[in-house]
């Protein structure tokens, strides 16, 4: 390498560390390190960093044949931050995922009409989640934005009512067959009055599933259409909330090309913390990839935010759900109803074994996010790496627990060390058009597709 060598060193791997294909490492050597790379690098883990960076753009979704029309992410930039998708004229999608706290709330539970059972998580890099939401519940980003709509805790609306949005308003309908072309016939009087369907375990459902149980097979389906088309627009604008180029990629970079000046992007305290993550900590197990998640579940037997016993199936629960929809990949509103991912459902199997695991969350672009985990029970990063030192107050029901985890009675320097290379994870600023309302939902093709800087 020109510029500044990779120091190899012969140290075996530990079976933990060569699952991630690593090294811990230590401190540099005096014998010619270059006083940027403040730790021994083994080939193993040179390999391991190049595999985590840069992020590539997120991968394609066939289901949806609008996912990257910029018309379609314009009107879904504008309907995400619409309060009149809801119920109660006062609730968007934003309410929860707000810009200004990384597309987060801030709080412990999520507050939309009413108060949540989970923590909002962020909308950052959520194109490349292949299950969506705490629980997998969604296999797609605008199977994932229906639900919140309707539920009576989030947003409380209905399909009926939003589909009369669209007629009465006669930008927005321009916008939306500007799309998706004119809307079906007949939509007038299926949207005459609040309609939707019964939720699952609903015990007392209001008028408005008397009167979807009344509509006409076509009128169902022409609501569904509306509803449906202005999910995959939410998603649309969804896929365009990425943040890459952290300080961790220049440096990864700087170790792919041999340009020694990239390696000061990660300061000594962010390179021994990256050894440790990668090494004896061994968070790779779960939080591999470009996107630092394995996009699959777990149980960590986390404490719960009541102090009780778990109660959350998660994604046994999930699983169900997914597998259930018609609005799963495999169904008929998808746009590939015999891709990989409609294969992905009906190989679905719901276990036992799922109950209480719920999906390993991105560490990219942690800053602003806390507090953490699904309950959102514990405050900051110092808490999160407090119980994975020693993981008091797990909460252990039977066999339903991640068997691999094990106390790492860190240190308070390694500690810190891992906050230093945690941070080195947040991306460059998103452009700020991504995280506020276009003033119209009409697109002006001049405007091209929003990209993070």
């Amino acid at each position: 390498m020109s510029g500044a060598r990779t120091i190899l060193t012969a140290a075996v791997l530990t079976g933990a560390a060569a699952a991630g294909g690593c090294w811990q490492g230590s401190p540099a050597a005096d014998v010619g390190a270059p006083s940027s790379l403040a730790v021994e690098l083994s080939e193993g883990m040179r390999r391991a960093l190049l595999r985590h960076s840069p992020l590539p753009p997120p991968p394609p979704d066939p289901t949806n044949r609008h996912a990257d029309d910029p018309a379609a992410a314009h009107l879904g930039r504008f309907l995400f931050f619409d309060e009149r998708l809801s119920g109660n004229g006062r609730v968007s999608c934003a309410t929860c995922h707000d810009a200004r706290h990384e597309f987060t709330d801030g709080l412990t539970l999520a507050e939309g009409v009413g108060t949540g059972r989970r923590h909002t998580p962020s909308l950052w890099n959520v194109a490349h989640h292949r299950w969506l939401t705490w629980d997998g519940r969604a296999d797609s980003l605008w199977m994932q934005a229906l639900d919140p709509l309707e539920d009576p805790i989030e947003m409380g609306g209905n399909r009926a009512d939003v589909a009369r949005l669209v007629l009465e308003d006669d930008e927005l309908r321009g916008a939306y067959e500007s799309v998706f072309g004119a809307l079906p016939g007949g939509l007038e009087e299926a949207a005459s009055s609040p309609a939707r369907p019964a939720r699952r375990g609903e015990e007392d459902p209001p008028a408005s599933v008397a009167r979807w149980a009344s509509l006409e097979p076509a009128q169902r389906a022409a609501l569904d259409e509306v509803f449906v088309n202005l999910a995959k627009a939410i998603a649309a604008y969804q896929r365009t909330l990425l943040r890459g180029d952290a300080p961790f990629d220049r440096f990864v970079e700087s170790l792919r090309s041999g340009d020694g000046d990239g390696l000061a992007a990660l300061s000594p305290d962010a390179q021994r913390g990256m050894a440790l993550f990668f090494g004896r900590a061994n968070c790779v197990l779960c939080h591999s990839g470009p996107n630092f998640s394995d996009g699959e579940f777990h149980n960590n037997a986390l404490p719960t935010l009541h102090g009780g016993e778990p109660v959350d199936a998660g994604r046994y629960d999930g699983a169900g759900v997914v597998k259930a929809s018609p609005f799963n990949a495999a169904g008929r509103h998808s746009d590939a109803p015999d891709g990989e991912a409609a294969a992905a459902i009906r190989s679905l199997r719901r276990s036992s074994e799922a109950w209480g695991e719920f999906r390993t969350p991105s560490l990219r672009n942690l800053e602003g996010r806390a507090p953490f985990m699904h309950q959102g029970q514990l405050q900051d990063l110092a808490a999160v790496l407090e119980f994975y030192s020693d993981m008091a107050g797990t909460t252990v029901r039977g066999h339903h627990q991640e068997q691999f985890l094990q106390p790492l009675r860190l240190h308070e320097r390694e500690k810190a060390d891992l906050r230093a290379f945690l941070s080195a994870l947040n991306g460059a600023p998103a452009a700020p058009e991504l995280l506020e309302p276009p003033t119209s939902p009409r697109f002006a093709p001049s405007e091209g597709r929003l990209r993070p800087r």
